[in-house]
């Protein structure tokens, strides 16, 4: 199994925007701190400046007086109080001729300064600033002070500021180590949400994609090939309908585990989607090999599945395709095998098919048809012909079958048996037989009104998987027969066994309303699917068909199986229409046994709407036709 794949250049982008992230906010950091140091070594030097100011201003009186009266002693007494003020190194006092009057000094080596100027005066490189204030009446008085004390703070500013910056960068680099890892781990869940199924736990589509492209690559390197095998679960749908989804959930759990059993370490398996699974073998000698794994991975499907106290029996359809063989590059081998998975389900399920380029135009005419089919319920392409049932007994027309035609003007005639599944694999069977039900009740008003089918007791119609899962259905009916105003009796809704038996009990529940509104019901191709007497008794059905591939062998092998059917029916009071009729040897056989009614080639082919209505007002006698001559 592959392993996730991991997401380096994600992750080495991741790093380098983490890094960057952290270089701007140091960076961030140490201009705030810068910024911070400046602002506070001119708040200093502010504050010393607003000090020497207030100290020459307190100074100023007394030493204006001392030199009016030309006392050096009081001059010096008016500056002793400067002992006090440690930050003041020297303080001098001039008189109004410039010359010192009287002078204090913190050291006997502080020199006069020369021809000092007035204001305050800073010099870093000596390391002090100086204040000259003049006095009124001449004089002036100078204090100087040391800008060691500023220094101090402003380095334990900075240092403190470094500390913070510090501690912020650190936290900043937590802050960011701790987001990368939520990041990465946000990656990695993302990485797994996209890259890994998380039922089954295997890669899933997208590294599908990339692991198959890879696969090819290498391929072409080494000069070798690749094999796709795609799986498809037969009636998957069935598990998640009667045991629910957690149980459909599991069931592809098993199926995953048993396929990473199997196979080589080698080979990677993938679930795509839904039940589908995929297997990319390399290297792929020929389709030999291929058909050997597919062999294999059916044998190991077959064992049954313990399910929450159910026993389950899976198949599987595959499709294989080899490269460089049949497709040069992934989605054309993807299709490929596809196309040959589609075509082994078509062929029966429960087994593989090898891609062949017969299968492509195959594919081709299906998507052809698809596309036309569409168009066709627009373009008014489809009609209907009926044929008719006859009573085995009176010899009368008692009921008609309509069945659906389809002249396509790009492919000319095509034949419900081609056109049908198409319709029901698109969705497009809702819409067709919602078409069809309304135009044959249409056709049958008409017929009502003129009189025409007195002697007849239904005007059957077909009614398909899809139909009867369609919620709007019983809407659908009620509104049509409101439209053409249809005696209720009249319609036969007629489903085939196997759809039937498909969710027995929603179908009874659509039965019984189908019934309650007053519409017979018809089990089609009875003894083609799986029904058991237990709930044939609980149907509320009217009547049964005989499928035609029993009529067929009549009289012969068939006559024990078409007794029985007639016993059975009659037994549950239900009628019996016999349909394939071809032969009057079928006809007498059938009439002894006590069939009800026939329908077939014999009596008539599907005709149209305007021919049967010739032929219900030629009222015609077939009773000459369902016996053999004395």
């Amino acid at each position: 199994m592959m392993a996730p794949l991991t997401l380096p250049s994600a992750q080495l982008r991741g790093d380098r925007i983490a890094r960057l992230n952290l270089m701007a906010a140091a960076a961030m950091l140490a201009g705030a701190g810068l910024l911070l140091v400046l602002f506070q070594w001119f708040s200093l030097q502010a504050s010393l400046q607003r000090s020497l100011q207030i100290q020459a201003d307190m100074l100023a009186p007394a030493a204006t007086v001392a030199l009016r009266q030309n006392n050096p002693i009081a001059a010096e007494q008016v500056l002793v109080p400067l002992v006090a003020a440690p930050h003041v190194q020297q303080a001098l006092l001039y008189n109004p001729y410039g010359a010192p009057f009287a002078r204090f000094a913190r050291s006997g080596a502080d020199a006069a300064p020369a021809a000092p100027r007035t204001g305050t005066q800073v010099s870093f490189l000596a390391g002090n600033a100086t204040i000259l204030k003049p006095l009124p009446g001449g004089g002036a008085l100078l204090l100087r002070t040391s800008l060691a004390a500023q220094y101090r703070s402003l380095a334990q500013f900075a240092a403190f500021t470094l500390l913070v910056i510090l501690c912020a960068f650190g936290l900043t680099v937590l802050m960011v180590r701790r987001t990368r890892i939520a990041a990465q781990h946000a990656e990695n869940h993302l990485h797994y949400l996209a890259h890994v199924d998380p039922v089954t736990q295997l890669p899933n589509r997208h590294e599908f994609n990339d692991a198959l492209a890879y696969a090819l690559a290498r391929a072409d390197r080494q000069d070798s090939s690749v094999g796709l095998l795609l799986l498809d679960l037969d009636n998957f749908k069935v598990v998640n309908d009667t045991l629910g989804h957690h149980c459909g959930d599991q069931l592809l759990k098993l199926v995953s585990e048993r396929l990473v059993a199997i196979l080589r370490t080698t080979d990677i398996i993938c679930r795509i989607g839904g039940d589908e699974f995929v297997v990319i073998v390399e290297p792929a000698d020929d389709s030999s090999e291929m058909a050997s794994v597919a062999r294999k991975i059916l044998a190991v499907l077959a064992e049954p599945f313990a399910l929450e106290g159910h026993q389950l029996y899976v198949s599987a359809s595959i499709g294989v395709s080899l490269y460089p063989f049949d497709a040069q590059d992934v989605a054309t081998l993807t299709r490929n095998a596809d196309t040959a998975m589609y075509h082994a389900k078509h062929q029966g399920k429960n087994r593989y098919a090898v891609f062949q380029p017969e299968m492509e135009l195959r594919a081709q005419r299906r998507l052809r048809m698809e596309a036309n089919l569409r168009r066709a319920l627009q373009n008014e392409e489809l009609y209907l012909h009926y044929q008719p049932q006859i009573d085995l007994r009176s010899g009368r027309i008692v009921g008609v079958e309509a069945l659906i035609r389809w002249n396509c003007r790009e492919m000319g005639q095509l034949s419900p048996a081609e056109f049908i599944p198409v319709a029901e694999e698109s969705g497009i069977i809702v819409d067709l037989g919602r078409w069809v039900l309304q135009s044959a009740c249409r056709q049958a008003a008409v017929w009502c009104k003129a009189g025409l089918l007195d002697s007849l007791e239904h005007v059957a119609v077909n009614l398909s998987a899809c139909q009867a899962r369609d919620p709007g259905l019983m809407d659908d009916i009620r509104a049509i027969l409101h439209e053409t105003q249809l005696p209720h009796g009249l319609l036969e809704l007629e489903i085939t066994e196997g759809v039937l038996m498909d969710n027995v009990h929603a179908n009874v529940e659509l039965m019984r309303r189908l019934q309650e509104t007053g519409i017979h019901l018809s089990v089609d191709d009875f003894g083609t699917g799986y029904s058991s007497m237990s709930y044939l008794k609980r149907l509320p059905i009217d009547q049964l068909k005989i499928d035609r591939s029993f009529v067929h062998d009549l009289p012969g092998e068939g006559e024990a199986i078409v007794t029985a059917i007639i016993a059975m029916a009659h037994s549950l009071h239900l009628k019996v229409v016999a349909e394939g009729v071809e032969t009057l040897q079928q006809v007498e056989f059938l009439r002894k046994a006590g069939c009800d009614n026939a329908q077939g080639f014999f009596f008539a082919r599907p005709m149209t709407a305007a021919q049967l209505t010739a032929l219900l007002l030629e009222r015609r006698d077939w009773s000459t036709r369902t016996s053999m001559p004395a």
